[in-house]
């Protein structure tokens, strides 16, 4: 697991949490990841590696 890429991706979905909408990270391949809106994901919920929720303070 590459763990710049994995950074990237969580930057990605803190950056667009501050947005208040509820994102998550997920993995895509072996090195790669994902960031989309939370109620668009509609993949295996295993794959799921966060969910920024800007509501659950």
């Amino acid at each position: 697991m590459s763990s710049q890429a994995l950074n990237a991706a969580y930057a990605r979905g803190w950056s667009l949490a501050r947005t208040l909408i509820d994102y998550v990270v997920f993995r895509v391949g072996d090195d790669d990841f994902g960031v989309m809106l939370a109620a668009e994901y509609d993949g295996d919920l295993d794959l799921i590696l966060h969910e920024f929720d800007p509501h659950l303070r």
